[in-house]
């Protein structure tokens, strides 16, 4: 034994015990304390790199005392993550002050971010002697994340915060009565929901539940990806091979990845049987490339012995000794249907097995779209096929605990929460922070960047780094695929020459090509690549002088960010790893792969085997959402949605890109990156919110339940909704009460009596703000405007008058500003900016002269928005401290192409206004919305329109 396996195995004790004196823990594991002086292992420390595995496992052991919660039993009532509780780790650790010093130094306090938790009350009962008597594949699961040189020591604490955090809302395996839980994880597209995931799975199953359903997506390409890590990860060597012996070759090639997998050697081993070791021994009922098929007279393995026949299954007698049955099932009908009618055919009583459903993708098929209305036994017979099956399981598995994963959230939040055979998460919603290394949108977008654009340079700025914006014309965009090809293979170069000087493996190096989805059109889309590929010139020094510009103005400028890694200074350096890389790109005879189920040339996707996959991807739907695209670095996307979460999941650009962040390029255009941007402050916005009603109120309650969470979600662009319209249907907004209001669901253009109707409820502020015409100083310059001031209880009058494109829409605005107070609300300053030119001028209704203003007409809709300028004219009267006046915007509006004469008529403008509250109006309990259940009778929105 070395000084390495002394210190190890002295911290390995550590996790069910707590802090105890190292250097003496390390001697009576060893028996020779020469072997383990103190100053060796500062030596050992001080030369090792940060993947050096005493180093991590250092990390992860204080990392994981730092952030023990106050309440265990050694913390002194210590805070976690605080100076206070360091130094009674390493008081308990007994360290020398030189080793105290070191550590502090190389493994500074750990600062979280921890998960943002939406729940009701719950009975708390997964406790630290459950989880400390009972880590048998967790145990092992996490050991082998610490022995992954790609997992950060502080993810793997993360993972374990994240994981207790949604098995402690599941319901106690042994409890006499049972409980269903149903709950929903929310993560960022491509940031590790399956680690999370596979992680909440070994805890469950060490707690005791054993029937394991994981839904893995609706392409066979994810379930089998999905199949493959929870093999690896979770079930391990020993419940493969069964008893196996290396020698028996037939046995071998009857078992999955030990003859084909290259990284069988990397599966997870127990060491033994896990029933041996106190674990559950494992059962797979699918396997790597078979899906769940009927078991007809196999029908017991899915039985579920008792060892006790008198007592029930969820007795800890039976349970704990009990066997797991483990489905990895794609979401397919037909396939659900017999799991459905074989669950049915078993002997032990269903009510009785523990189960846990994990639906990957839980907004994709998972949901409703059968809108059943109302819930009468006919009506639920209309549920949606996928949804039916689940509901089934539901209803058959009294024990099973339902938890959704998604980086979408919308669909989900938005089913009905009176359904109780539907899968709304009732009991827990819960927002993961993206990992250590992470790439989202703040890496791609300049989200709240304090720097002019024109300053803006790659060495500041996201975009400018990492994006290269493609033409909008089809017919152009043949320079801007080239400059996509070109930096797939300088990048791949550029990790040829990392991996040179031992800074990463890069087995896998891809590049995305979507443009649409049609399965027809992907063999033109090949051959078009393959024909720009071959006049590319890789293979001689014709193309140079184009790769060098590209080198030196964006791959190189890039890597010198903080966040970059090394590169060589000159292009000429690199010309030998160029070569190496178009041989990769090349080695199969052509350069692109065609993703879906037409098998071209016989070829597939398959990362796990495939030694090298350096390609460029051409594909779809199979490529857009949950499948993990290894190696990712160039993208070249210009595929459209009109729904934000189907597009968000095709952003496969966010991920984790260990060793080569800074290379990662999407090509993409600027109508596409800016609505890629405003779906990301949706998921911001909606994140933000939960943020905030996460911590418990004065009365030491939820502020908020996951029934309440639908009208959080917001909508920034005007186009592109959360989800889709046949899943947004239950959810109200009673109140709203943010500090700005600008409404945009105006009547139609074409709706002239709706349009009259509102015009003639504003004449009176109309005619008395032409009485009071002011030029007003805005920045230095003169504004000409029309003024009045109208009490609180005039303009809600006015306001309530009003026709609405949605009626329901500004109801939760008006409702709030009813109930304003005059303590709150006593006024309003109502200003109309004036528009410069006498052919601006006119009257309407015969009150005039005043300016009408003109906008944009998308689907019969004006695009009805107040300018930035005009807002700082009426914001700071309503931002002034404790002001009880309110600033009003009001602008007469007609479309862009509006032939305008001097007289107007109610119905020939759309009277579109923005309102500041007054800064003594906000909500005083801090609730920025407050909530109803939708009630049928009133029209099918779901939305908060920003």
């Amino acid at each position: 034994m070395n000084l390495a396996d002394a210190y190890l195995a002295a911290l390995k004790m550590m996790e069910s015990t707590g802090p105890r004196p190292l250097h003496h823990t390390a001697v009576f594991i060893c028996g020779n304390p020469a072997l383990v002086e103190e100053a060796e292992l500062r030596s050992h420390l001080i030369a090792a790199d940060p993947n050096d595995e005493l180093r991590r496992a250092l990390s992860l052991r204080l990392g994981t005392f730092d952030h023990q919660p106050e309440d265990a039993a050694w913390t002194e009532d210590t805070a976690p993550n605080t100076r206070e509780r360091r130094e009674v780790v390493l008081r308990m650790l007994d360290v020398e002050e030189a080793t105290a010093s070191l550590l502090g130094e190389i493994i500074p306090i750990a600062n979280l971010d921890e998960p943002i938790v939406i729940a009701e009350d719950w009975t708390p009962w997964y406790t630290e002697s459950i989880k400390r008597s009972r880590d048998f594949y967790w145990g092992h699961y996490s050991d082998s994340l610490q022995a992954a040189p790609h997992w950060d020591p502080k993810a793997i604490m993360a993972l374990d915060k994240a994981t207790d955090r949604v098995v402690e809302r599941l319901a106690d395996p042994t409890a006499a009565e049972a409980y269903q839980a149903k709950g929903l994880v929310v993560g960022y597209v491509q940031s590790g929901k399956t680690a999370n995931f596979t992680g909440v799975i070994a805890k469950a199953i060490d707690a005791g539940y054993r029937l394991i359903v994981v839904l893995s997506g609706t392409t066979d390409l994810l379930r089998t990806q999905t199949q493959r890590r929870l093999d690896m990860e979770l079930v391990g060597q020993e419940n493969l091979l069964r008893g196996v012996k290396p020698d028996d070759d037939a046995a071998l090639d009857a078992t999955d990845y030990v003859r084909d997998d290259p990284d069988w050697d990397r599966f997870v081993r127990h060491g033994l049987q896990p029933s041996d070791g106190g674990g559950s021994d494992l059962y797979r009922l699918t396997k790597k490339s078979f899906d769940y098929k009927s078991l007809e007279l196999g029908i017991s393995a899915l039985d579920f012995i008792k060892r006790e026949r008198h007592l029930p299954f969820f007795h800890r007698e039976n349970l704990y000794t009990g066997d797991t049955r483990l489905l990895v099932v794609k979401k397919n009908s037909a396939v659900l249907k017999r799991l459905v009618a074989d669950l049915n055919k078993i002997t032990t009583r269903l009510e009785e097995v523990p189960t846990l459903i994990i639906d990957d993708e839980s907004d994709q098929a998972s949901v409703n779209t059968s809108r059943p209305k109302p819930l009468s036994a006919e009506a639920k017979k209309r549920r949606s096929a996928i949804n039916r099956h689940i509901a089934d399981l539901l209803r058959m598995l009294p024990r099973a605990q339902y938890v959704g994963y998604t980086a979408t959230p919308f669909a989900n939040v938005f089913i009905d929460p009176n359904d109780a055979e539907d899968i709304f998460p009732k009991n827990f919603l819960i927002a993961l922070p993206p990992g250590p290394g992470y790439m989202g949108a703040r890496d791609f977008h300049d989200l709240n960047l304090d720097i002019p654009l024109d300053e803006r340079t790659k060495e500041n700025s996201a975009e400018k780094a990492h994006v290269y914006i493609v033409n909008e014309d089809e017919d152009d965009q043949d320079v801007d695929l080239q400059y996509a090809l070109d930096a797939f293979v300088l990048t791949g170069a550029v990790k040829l020459y990392r991996q040179s000087l031992g800074l990463g493996t890069f087995r896998h190096h891809t590049m995305l090509y979507h443009v649409a989805m049609q399965m027809d059109t992907h063999r033109e889309q090949r051959a078009k690549v393959k024909e720009m590929w071959d006049r590319s010139g890789y293979r001689s020094a014709s193309c140079f002088e184009r790769l060098r510009k590209i080198y030196e103005q964006d791959i190189l400028p890039v890597t010198k960010r903080p966040d970059g890694a090394a590169a060589p200074s000159s292009f000429e350096e690199l010309i030998p790893f160029i070569g190496d890389t178009v041989n990769r790109i090349g080695q199969t005879g052509h350069p692109v792969l065609v993703v879906n189920s037409d098998k071209i040339e016989g070829e597939e996707l398959d990362f796990a085997t495939t030694p090298h996959v350096w390609r460029v991807l051409v594909g779809g739907n199979k490529l857009a959402r949950g499948f993990t695209v290894e190696g990712l670095t160039v993208s070249f996307y210009l595929r459209r949605s009109r729904q934000a979460d189907t597009m968000m999941q095709m952003g496969r650009w966010f991920g984790y890109r260990a060793g080569y962040r800074d290379l990662v390029r999407l090509c993409t255009t600027q109508a596409l990156y800016d609505e890629f941007e405003d779906i990301c402050q949706d998921e911001e916005f909606f994140r933000d919110e939960l943020r905030q009603y996460a911590p418990f109120g004065a009365d030491g309650r939820p502020q908020i339940t996951p029934s309440q969470i639908p009208p959080l979600v917001a909508q920034h662009h005007p186009k592109i909704k959360p989800t889709a319209a046949n899943k947004m249907y239950n959810a109200r907004v009673e109140q709203r009460r943010t500090p700005m209001k600008e409404p945009g669901n105006y009547p139609l253009i074409s709706e002239k009596t709706s349009l009259k109707r509102n015009t003639e409820a504003f004449l009176p502020l109309l005619s008395a703000a032409v009485a009071h015409p002011e030029v007003c100083d805005l920045d230095g310059r003169p504004v000409n405007v029309l003024s009045t001031q109208v009490t609180n209880e005039t303009l809600v009058s006015m306001l309530a008058r009003l026709h609405w494109a949605k009626e329901d829409s500004f109801r939760p605005d008006l409702n709030y500003l009813r109930q304003a107070t005059p303590d709150m609300i006593a006024d309003w300053h109502v200003i109309l900016p004036q528009l410069k030119g006498q052919d601006a001028q006119v009257s309407i209704d015969g009150i005039g002269p005043l300016s009408v203003h003109r906008r944009r007409v998308i689907n019969g809709k004006l695009q009805a928005k107040s300018q930035p300028a005009d807002r700082s004219l009426v914001q700071p009267i309503a931002n002034h401290p404790g002001s009880t006046r309110g600033g009003m915007l009001l602008y007469p509006m007609v479309p862009k192409d509006a032939d305008v004469q001097g007289e107007l008529s109610s119905s020939d403008v759309v009277m579109a206004f923005t309102l500041f509250l007054p800064q003594a109006s906000g909500a005083t309990d801090g609730k920025l919305i407050t909530w109803t259940t939708k009630d049928d009778s009133l029209p099918s929105y779901a939305l908060v329109s920003k």
